[in-house]
Order: C-alpha cells, then structure tokens, then sequence
C-alpha cells in the first residue's frame, strides 16, 4: 500500500561536495542512481521535491530540477505534475539483491485452527481506550517503568482472572509480556538460571514450544495426551512441565478432575513448576467454566495467557502469574528481552477490562463462535459421515479422524489444489493410523463454513 501523500518535507541521506570531481548535478544523479540500483531506495518510495532537495543539499533549485530530469529520463524516477516525486517502479537494478517472494493464491476456504475472527475486533471500544490512555499516561509512566509493567493492567488482570479463572494472585506477582510466546520464553531462562535441565511438553503440542526450551538449553521430553488430558503417571522426574488443561491444544479434550489432582501432587513431589497455557478458556459451549489450575496451587503454577484467542495477535498483549519465589528473575528476564511490553497499549488494555468491554467483547463472540461450530459439526456429519467430530465442547477448532485408509500426502495435494488451507495432526508430529484433521472454524460465516466443507468432502474422496 503506497503511504499517504503528505506536504510535509522528506529527509533524504545524500551527500555532495564543491570540491569532489564532477558537478553537483552529476554527483546528485550518481548518488541516486547507485542508491536506487543498491536498494537503498526502493520502488514507490518518495524522495524530497526539487525545492527540498536543494535546501537540504544548499545548492541552486535548477541543479536538482536537472538531475531529476535526467534519472526520469533514464527510468530511474516518476515526475507528475502536483505529486511528490518516487523511484519508478520498474527501475535499472545492478543485481537482485533478494530472491523475489513467491506469491500464491489466498486459500478459498482457510480451514487453519487457532485464529480468531479478527474482523470482530471492537475497534471502536478499543480507540477509545487508547485515546483515554494517551490522555491520561503520566510523564513518568511514558519511561520504562517497571519491568513487570503498569500496576494499572496488573491490577485489572487480578481482579478479572479472579472472577473469571478463580485465580489466586496479586498484582505484584503479574508480569505483563508481548504475547504467550515471550511469555514462555522468559519463563524458561528463568528456570534455567535457577539450574532446570528437563521440561515436559504436551505430546501432541505447539512444535514452538519445544524450539523455546532448546533455546533456554531446557531438555524437552514429549508426554502424551489420550482423553483424559495429559497421562500424569507416565511423567518423567522433571522440573517443569507445560500444560493446556482447559483445552488442550490440539486434541481439545479437557484435563479431569483426577488428572488435575494427581497433576499437582506430581508438582509437589519433585518441587516441579507448571506452566498453564489458558490459550482460548474463554470459549465454552457445551460444559461449564473450569477453573484455572493455577486456583490449586500458585505457588507451583505459573498462569499464561495473552489476547491473541480473545480479540487480536496483532496487540501482542501478554500476562504470567508467577509464584513469588519465580517474580524476580522472570521480572529480570523480561528485562533482557525487551525492558517492557507497550506501556501505551497496556494502559489501554487496563481501561479496556474495567469498562467492561472486553466481558461484552466475549459475550458476542461466544454466541457467533457457538453458530459456526454448530454449522461446522452439522456440515460434517451430512458430508462425511463416516468421520468422526471431536473436541468440539470449547475452543474454535474441531478434530475430524478420517477413516482408515486415507492417504494423507495426497489428501494434502488434493486441498492445496483447491486451495483449501488445513493442519492435521502429523503437523504435530503426531504418525496416527487414521488421518486427523485439525479445522479451524472461527475466521469464516457460516455459509463460507458449508461451501468449505463441501470442498473438503469432494477432496477426500
């Protein structure tokens, strides 16, 4: 998208001088061209105007009109009447510095789990937070702050997860993150620093989180997942352990009740740390609210989750719970990540919560996500009737275990070539002798729903 025009002047970084061979003209055209040829400037961008460029340079206005008019003459700028002038957009390159993307058509029918529908971002509620939060950020909080982030968002986030999670938790021991993601990643160098050498992962789980442990130097061991959640009796001596109790991610069962208590027993037992992954709690259809884990023990769980599920992945907005004996060093981790998560954005998030706004936010998704996934188990049970549909109490995606026999690889052709976009569980290193798919519901209308799964039937048979 070209950038809106604007009057206002343009620095541009180019250097001439009297005393160097050739005329200022030629050496403003040199200048250029080589910039242009480099990729110093790319196709489209804007360059100072002739009056501009002159002051800028302290040379006569007729120099720089002459030497645009040469680079125009050879192909190097585009000249209009009335507009700023830019680097053509077909311009003499010296050589292709990088390799050129390859573009592929948007999917028809994007089938991929975990992304909300981001066209129902409250963007209005959202402005006026954030229009309140410039409005009221003091000089002082516009610096670093503290590293665990406002007290205000701290605070708003311990009193909503309190009522809605049964959290146990006070604001000093919240630290604010850019997302679930850094969140993890500084939970693991912390515990690496405090000596951890083995963590538990989900298996299957997010491949990321294995790649975020390697990186902490964390020994990530895979444990599986049947319908009971996570086997807790099959866990290795470990000092952590990750976990998606309230859904999990991808299979989408729930962690039971025993599991839950035998899980923090096993914490107890080999004074391990849990971190819970509360990714997508809030969207429940078919059975009541759980509690977090973290309402059992805080003292050896860590609570995460972020807004990405909720409203966007764009606000990059993030939370740990932490036990006090873990507060300083992931506070000190943070630190080295980034000394601190938008303080602007956080502001706003915390007018967000206590006008209500993001309880309204979920109450409308919660109904439209509950229609699309009525739509999408209705639109199977018609089209592929001999599949099976589970995981479908909470979250926004389903799992389809195909019959026995499907070829994968060429299921995975067949879509892409009608440009259906899907997981299946082998993208979770899961090897099943049943094909599982992983589909997503939350980003399409139902009709788009019932179009998608009609293509997906015609590409599995």
């Amino acid at each position: 998208m070209r950038p809106v025009e604007t009057s206002q002047a343009v620095e541009l970084l180019l250097e001439v001088r009297r005393d160097a061979p050739g005329t200022l003209g030629s050496q403003i055209e040199d200048g250029l061209r080589r910039a242009i040829r480099e990729g110093a400037l790319h196709a489209g961008a804007g360059i100072p105007s002739t009056r501009d460029l002159a002051r800028q340079l302290g040379v006569s206005r007729r120099i720089a009109v002459d030497a645009y008019a040469q680079l125009a003459a050879e192909g190097y700028l585009t000249l209009r009447q009335g507009a700023r002038p830019r680097v053509a957009e077909i311009a003499p390159a010296e050589h292709d510095t990088v390799t050129p993307e390859r573009t592929e058509p948007p999917p028809r029918f994007d089938f991929r789990p975990s992304m909300p529908d981001v066209t129902a971002f409250p963007r209005a509620a959202w402005l006026r937070s954030v229009r309140e939060a410039v409005r009221t950020i003091t000089d002082f909080d516009l610096g670093y702050g503290d590293p665990r982030g406002m007290e205000a968002l701290r605070t708003a986030l311990v009193e909503y997860f309190g009522r809605v999670r049964g959290l146990v938790a006070d604001p000093g021991r919240v630290v604010i993150t850019s997302g679930y993601s850094q969140g993890l990643n500084v939970v693991c160098q912390a515990l690496a620093a405090a000596g951890a050498k083995r963590i538990v992962v989900e298996e299957p789980s997010n491949l990321l989180q294995r790649d975020i442990a390697a990186r902490a130097g964390l020994d990530a061991i895979g444990v599986g997942v049947d319908e009971g959640g996570i086997r807790v009796a099959d866990l290795p001596p470990a000092d952590a352990v990750v976990v998606t109790p309230a859904h999990q991610h991808p299979t989408g069962v729930l962690l039971s009740p025993e599991r839950r208590a035998a899980l923090i027993a096993w914490l107890r037992t080999h004074d391990a740390i849990a971190i819970e992954d509360d990714y997508d709690a809030e969207f429940r259809y078919d059975r009541p609210a759980v509690g977090a884990l973290q309402g059992l023990d805080p003292e050896r769980v860590i609570y995460a989750g972020s807004v990405s599920k909720t409203l966007a992945p764009a606000l990059r907005l993030g939370w740990l719970v932490v036990p006090g004996a873990l507060v300083e060093r992931v506070s000190a981790e943070k630190v080295l990540a980034d000394r601190g998560t938008s303080r602007i954005d956080q502001l706003a998030f915390a007018d967000f919560l206590a006008r209500g706004e993001l309880d309204r936010h979920l109450r409308r998704m919660r109904g439209r996500y509950r229609a699309r996934r009525d739509t999408i188990v209705a639109a199977l049970a018609d089209a592929l009737p001999d599949a099976e549909v589970l995981g479908i109490a909470a979250g926004l995606h389903v799992t389809l275990r195909l019959p026995a026999g499907m070829d994968e690889d060429a299921l995975r052709a067949e879509a892409q070539r009608r440009r259906i976009a899907l997981e299946t569980m082998r993208d979770y290193r899961v090897d099943d002798e049943r094909v599982t798919l992983l589909l997503g519901y939350a980003q399409m209308p139902e009709p788009t729903i019932r179009a998608g799964v009609r293509e997906l039937a015609a590409a599995v048979r």
